[in-house]
């Protein structure tokens, strides 16, 4: 093309389409066939076209934006780093900024549809709703749709659709892998708040011990906590618990701190136990001390985890995908393709590596 600014008629005549078509299959609303919208994805990829913004906001009476309320703590964690990269990539496919709310000022006066927040966005993704956090009532009373990532716990309005992960079920691989490779005497190192995360995981790591009848060693640490909180925290565990075989620590970034406490301690991380052959769940064992090797996950995955040594067993939640997912949603709800109170599931995986060793 030439250095002329690329129309939608452009667009529309080079994929064979009327203009009213072209502009549904970009916007991805309207009755448009699967092979037509690639089409004129494609077309306008090649051409260079970028929609005029604000005309488009204009016709739709919008303001071209979304919010994103993350938890106070996520400023210095990886997770919500990634999450938010994937929420705004997928926003911004379908032309909308996302505006990073501020945790106090902006929030505190959030409330009623003619507030602030309600002015300057279309819509809002919250994340990791927490029941004691004081902006998230006013926010999902703001006047505009709401997704959360994660559900909301708390007894204020229901957002208009959410997000969510298995947290149960992510947990309860994890003990059951550790039981796998020979642990029997874990331990996890829970979330302190009440976000939906943080419930579940307590909650499953009580609930599996009654199941399988072993005592989990239920520790509380910060929802944020750092490597130096999870390696005090694993000090006094260890040392007041030496048959702790395998320890689960929950919150980002902070299981290397898990790793320096068995590192002070003489424990071998990554050395599966042995002579467990025959033994059930919750057996005492016989020798059992200080020096007992220790396997360790992590429930969420990331540089902490990967870059670690031994490397660490981690839950990857997929935070970018996580990010983009709720985007997504909150795109299908304000463009009428999805109806509101839809919940969508997003998928995990677990990432075995060297701290939890296969048994030899």
């Amino acid at each position: 093309m030439t250095s002329r600014t690329v129309t939608l008629l452009d667009v529309a005549r080079t994929a064979g389409v009327s203009k009213s078509t072209a502009s549904d299959a970009l916007q991805g609303s309207g009755r448009v066939a699967e092979a037509t919208r690639d089409r004129v994805r494609a077309v306008a990829e090649e051409l260079g076209y970028r929609p005029n913004s604000a005309a488009r906001r204009l016709r739709r009476s919008s303001t071209g934006a979304i919010g994103l309320h993350l938890p106070q703590t996520a400023t210095r964690l990886d997770y919500y780093m990634n999450l938010a990269f994937g929420a705004v990539a997928r926003a911004q496919e379908e032309g909308f900024d996302v505006v990073l709310l501020a945790p106090a000022s902006t929030l505190g006066s959030a409330g009623g549809a003619s507030g602030p927040v309600a002015s300057r966005v279309d819509g809002l993704l919250v994340i990791d709703p927490e029941v004691d956090d004081s902006a998230v009532p006013g926010l999902l009373d703001a006047g505009v749709p709401v997704v959360t990532g994660e559900r909301y716990l708390g007894p204020a309005a229901a957002p208009t659709g959410a997000v969510v992960c298995d947290n149960a079920a992510s947990l309860t691989t994890l003990l059951d892998h550790m039981t796998e490779r020979g642990a029997r005497r874990p331990a996890v190192l829970a979330p302190a708040g009440t976000s939906a995360w943080a419930t579940a995981l307590r909650a499953t790591a009580a609930s599996w011990g009654r199941e399988h009848g072993v005592d989990v060693a239920l520790r509380t640490v910060p929802f944020a906590a750092t490597p130096a909180e999870a390696e005090e925290t694993t000090l006094a565990l260890l040392r007041g618990d030496p048959a702790v075989d395998a320890v689960i620590c929950a919150p980002d970034g902070a299981a290397p701190g898990v790793l320096r406490a068995a590192a002070a301690l003489g424990r071998t991380v990554g050395t599966a136990v042995s002579g467990r052959t025959g033994e059930e769940p919750g057996t005492p064992r016989a020798g059992t001390h200080p020096r007992t090797p220790l396997l360790v996950a992590s429930c969420v995955d990331g540089t902490a985890t990967r870059s670690a040594e031994p490397p660490v067993t981690a839950v990857d939640l997929r935070p970018a995908a996580y990010g983009r997912a709720c985007a997504e949603l909150l795109c299908d709800i304000l463009a009428g393709r999805t109806p509101p109170d839809t919940v969508r599931r997003h998928a995990w995986a677990l990432e075995t590596r060297a701290s939890t060793a296969t048994p030899t």
